[in-house]
């Protein structure tokens, strides 16, 4: 387990080796932002992790999710009533991510928590969504999922089939397609996930240039622990971070 410390001098660390990456790729570090995975992570960890400063967290269990949301708001609540009037580095509120695969039946629980959905992959769920959104008079952001690796076991579109969802999710009044998210390959070699990478880089400036999915289609949602620097090298401006930060939790294999 990360003690207190070492998850201070992680996340220091993580900003640093950022910052270098953004560097490389001729941008700053304040152009990436990172979300936090918190699901190694133990429930005082995720309030450390706040407790410096860090707002965007990332869950991929709908129960999960609804868990930590509601004992974090707890926690948050009783801060801003104690520095209510002070300054304080700690954040009024988090922005919670839904970065797992997202099933139709539980699109309803999960909206009313979360600031961005990274895993769209098909119409079926884009409509779903809409249909919650549409009852709740708001409007959902969404990110579609890339499966540019081509594993079968992955969730996730062929790159070819990206451009034509999102044209249809254009038409929806409550679903607002901000960009792409994809996963490396798994493997120990940070370096063999720069041609997926590449690809959806590729697939997402080409989408973007078009002109045809309006200005607020700029995210970018690649890399994770073990490759966010080539991530970033590659174009990513939204990391999620995990192990990097939380560890393995206690009884996990290394």
């Amino acid at each position: 387990m990360v003690t207190r410390n070492q998850l201070k001098d992680r996340y220091t660390r993580l900003n640093e080796r950022i910052a270098a990456a953004a560097e490389r790729s001729g941008r700053r570090a304040a152009d990436v932002m990172t979300i936090a995975v918190t699901k190694l992570a133990s429930p005082s960890q995720i309030r450390q992790i706040v407790e410096l400063g860090h707002q965007d967290l990332g869950e991929s269990r709908v129960q999960q999710l609804q868990q930590r949301a509601a004992t974090l708001e707890e926690f948050l609540s009783r801060h801003r009533m104690l520095t209510s009037g002070r300054q304080s580095t700690m954040p009024d509120q988090v922005r919670w991510h839904m970065i797992g695969h997202l099933q139709r039946n539980k699109v309803k629980p999960t909206l009313p928590l979360v600031k961005l959905i990274h895993s769209v992959d098909s119409l079926r769920l884009a409509e779903e969504i809409q249909t919650h959104a549409a009852r709740a008079d708001r409007d959902v952001e969404v990110l579609l999922q890339v499966n540019a690796s081509g594993e079968s076991q992955k969730f996730g579109l062929a790159p070819a089939a990206v451009p034509y969802l999102a044209e249809q999710i254009m038409t929806m009044l409550h679903v607002k397609v901000r960009g792409l998210m994809t996963m490396g390959p798994l493997s120990d070699d940070p370096e063999s996930a720069r041609p997926t990478f590449e690809r959806t880089a590729e697939l997402f400036n080409e989408m973007r240039n078009s002109g045809d999915f309006g200005r607020d289609f700029n995210i970018l949602s690649m890399g994770m622990s073990e490759d966010f620097e080539i991530a970033i090298e590659c174009g990513a401006n939204l990391l999620r971070i995990g192990k990097a930060l939380f560890g393995e939790p206690v009884g996990a294999s290394q």
